[in-house]
């Protein structure tokens, strides 16, 4: 058995990508777009995997957008996507500079969560020791869900 990709769809394409690619910094890595189906698939991977991914699409996030416009709502039992990250403090304030609300903020110098555009949840991990805490992140409250 091998692991391949997690699917999730998408209301806006653009501001996904924006998410995940401007300021998450996945990589492209494969466009499927159905005229007959009226359909997109958009596959993701984190820039430390892009070889493995252009090669066996995996492991990768597929961005699922249907032409036409849905209404889709969250599950709980969905959980979360999950990334490894060079500096969590960085990446923290590069999305809360771009807007994006930090749902539970790295306190600890290790994890935080946000969600996409979609409403799905991120976890973000400190790559090997979690930083020292550090404002103001350290005071900082959870915001709604995640």
């Amino acid at each position: 058995m091998k692991y391949l990709h997690t699917m999730v769809r998408v209301r806006d394409l653009d501001e996904s990508m924006k998410f995940y690619c401007d300021l998450l910094g996945l990589v492209e890595v494969k466009r499927y777009d159905s005229e007959q189906g009226r359909f997109s698939l958009i596959y993701l991977a984190a820039p430390d995997q892009v070889e493995q991914a252009q090669q066996s699409f995996s492991p990768t996030i597929e961005l699922t957008y249907n032409w036409d416009p849905e209404e889709y709502t969250a599950g709980r039992n969905f959980g979360h996507l999950a990334f490894a990250v060079e500096s969590i403090y960085a990446l923290c304030q590069k999305l809360q500079d771009a807007g994006v609300v930090i749902n539970r903020p790295p306190r600890c110098g290790h994890m935080a969560f946000v969600k996409s555009p979609d409403g799905i949840s991120i976890e973000l991990l400190q790559q090997g020791d979690a930083l020292p805490p550090a404002e103001p992140w350290q005071s900082m409250e959870n915001t709604g869900s995640w």
